[in-house]
């Protein structure tokens, strides 16, 4: 069994954003692009370092988990690379893997592309701001992979295809922490960017960053051509953030504890590179005992 994650305490300033009529002017701001832009050029400066060591003890990060290196800035200490026998991809072609280190949630897409999070209804069409694309998607499935700052801010294609290119929808900043989601349609207001994988084994899947409060880039190394499966497709710079993938019906089969734990409103803990699920049509795909 996973780990599981239970609703997370409401830090006392996020309840202030979302619960004080006062704190909502205040919120009105700070969710502005240009906030976040001057908040990650301080965190691109030489200025920054001072608070790498600092947030390595207040968040008990383990650094020798990580490939060791001199940082020029916070934001470079942010997306540093893990050592990567830590985070080894399953290679197997049925099976259906994450694309990042999260605490992962899954919802049903209805027949209407209708999901609902936190007692908010989406669209896929509300999230891709594309009807035609978002019709490909009723019936399959929504995965929200939600990253806090202690996780691991790079995320990879969970398997090989090819790309047309990405689309970036202009937004707000909101946090993604869930005294957001349970105020807002965060997932429809932020900025976000997302990218049509038409994969090898799980037909088409959007693969969608959302950005977050005081995140200042999304940025996508990969946009279009052949990716294979566990290449870095890009990364998040400095706060807590999303990936949504949108899965088309009948492409695979999630193991059963993400449904049991997301309707229980339980997170589950997942690793970039770890099969949570696969392909439905297993019978045709074999693993050689490497892959396996």
């Amino acid at each position: 069994m996973r780990e599981v994650v239970d609703k997370p305490k409401v830090p006392k300033s996020l309840r202030f954003l979302y619960y004080n009529r006062f704190g909502g002017l205040l919120l009105r701001l700070i969710t502005r692009r240009w906030v976040s832009r001057l908040a990650g050029a301080y965190l691109d400066s030489r200025l920054s370092r001072g608070k790498i060591k600092r947030y390595i003890r207040k968040n008990n990060i383990r650094m020798e988990d990580y490939i060791a290196e001199k940082y020029r800035s916070f934001n470079a200490f942010f997306t540093r690379r893990i050592r990567p026998e830590l985070r080894p991809f399953d290679m197997c072609p049925r099976s259906f893997v994450s694309p990042c280190d999260a605490k992962l949630s899954v919802y049903r897409i209805n027949e209407d592309c209708k999901f609902t999070v936190k007692g908010f209804e989406y669209t896929t069409a509300s999230l891709l701001r594309d009807e035609t694309l978002a019709d490909r998607f009723h019936g399959g499935v929504a995965l929200v992979f939600r990253l806090t700052v202690t996780d691991y801010h790079r995320y990879f294609f969970c398997d090989g295809g090819t790309a047309d290119g990405n689309t970036f929808l202009k937004g707000k900043l909101h946090t993604v922490q869930p005294v957001a989601l349970e105020r807002r349609r965060v997932f429809t207001e932020n900025c976000r960017e997302y990218t049509v994988l038409h994969t090898d084994h799980f037909g088409d899947i959007v693969q969608v960053e959302v950005g977050a409060l005081m995140v200042g880039r999304i940025v996508n190394d990969r946009k279009e051509g052949r990716f294979e499966r566990g290449e870095e497709k890009g990364r998040f710079e400095f706060g807590g953030s999303t990936v949504i993938l949108l899965v088309q019906k009948d492409r695979m089969v999630l193991d059963g504890e993400f449904w049991d734990n997301s309707r229980a409103d339980k997170e589950t803990v997942v690793r970039c590179g770890e099969k949570i699920g696969v392909s439905t049509v297993t019978e045709e795909l074999s693993c050689s005992p490497m892959e396996a």
